[in-house]
């Protein structure tokens, strides 16, 4: 694991406590089906920025949670995370042999045990979400498991996904590409952050606040994650810098330029800001991670 010079130590201490609960939760890489078992490790134990896990963790603390209780949906949305990187990179879909710095896991593993792998991390998120929190009852798993699964379905992750790749080589307005983005990238930290909060046992109207917080940087995410494919090197992004221009893929500076692309993310994070401004000073990781989502480097 390497750590992010952006964040600050209590962010910093979270992410090790990310990669030690998911190094935990993940089969050992000896056990039978051993080959899946280590495609799977691979592909959640690579790097990574831990952003998901944070907001669950970041969340989760602002309405008085505590750590252990955030493990388990930390470690779901993370590994549903990894599962749609894997799947992401595969041939049939965006075609990339660099994750994270380093050969994806079809390159590594082959595309059938990389398809395997992707399914078996999906099937374990769901797992972990519904026997593993610490201190919560059945009915609020029940519907953090259903957060979860609208996020990474027709209505989020995987809708988004097709959206995308319907937009090749076609000229979406802004509108569009938002909508895209909300579910492609935004659904699963939107569900990030309303796990911590149903953890910790929200009421509707900070339910509300955060899920305003989340979109934005979600979305927020997304348009730097443009900015980084026009401006960033590979070797400093972790992936193919370009890769998307080169694909003909509608993105925000190629919509509304790079100057209108640095306004909009200005304008989201400062959204964001204020949704959370009533938490006060127990939303302090949560507006860390939203400048972080707008001046991160890879």
């Amino acid at each position: 694991m390497n750590p992010i010079p952006e964040l600050g130590p209590a962010l910093q201490a979270l992410i090790v406590r990310a990669e030690q609960a998911l190094d935990r939760a993940l089969p050992p890489a000896d056990h039978p089906p051993a080959e899946l078992h280590r495609a799977m490790r691979y592909a959640v134990l690579g790097g990574g920025k831990r952003l998901r896990p944070l907001l669950v963790y970041a969340a989760g603390h602002a309405l008085g949670s505590d750590s252990a209780a955030l493990d388990a949906p930390a470690c779901a949305v993370e590994l549903i995370h990894a599962y749609s990187l894997v799947h992401d990179d595969l041939p049939a879909m965006d075609d990339d042999a660099l994750r994270r710095g380093r050969p994806t896991c079809h390159i590594v593993f082959g595309e059938a045990m990389a398809i395997l792998a992707g399914d078996a991390l999906q099937a374990l998120a769901f797992e972990i979400l519904a026997t593993r929190p610490h201190g919560v009852d059945a009915a609020r798993r029940v519907e953090m498991l259903g957060l979860l699964g609208r996020a990474c379905g027709a209505e989020g992750m995987a809708g988004g996904q097709a959206l995308d790749l319907a937009a090749v080589g076609r000229t979406l307005s802004l509108a569009e590409l938002e909508h895209m983005h909300a579910c492609k990238t935004g659904a699963l930290i939107r569900a990030s952050v309303g796990l911590g909060a149903l953890v910790a046992g929200a009421d509707a109207g900070q339910l509300a606040a955060l899920d305003r917080y989340a979109g934005a940087v979600g979305l927020a995410f997304q348009v730097r994650d443009d900015i980084l494919d026009v401006e960033g090197e590979s070797t400093v992004i972790g992936k193919t810098a370009g890769k998307d221009a080169a694909a003909n893929k509608p993105t925000f500076p190629s919509i509304i330029g790079l100057d209108a692309s640095r306004a909009r993310l200005t304008a989201l994070i400062a959204d964001a800001l204020e949704a959370i401004a009533p938490l006060g000073e127990r939303a302090a990781l949560l507006r860390e991670l939203a400048h972080y989502a707008a001046q991160r480097r890879h």
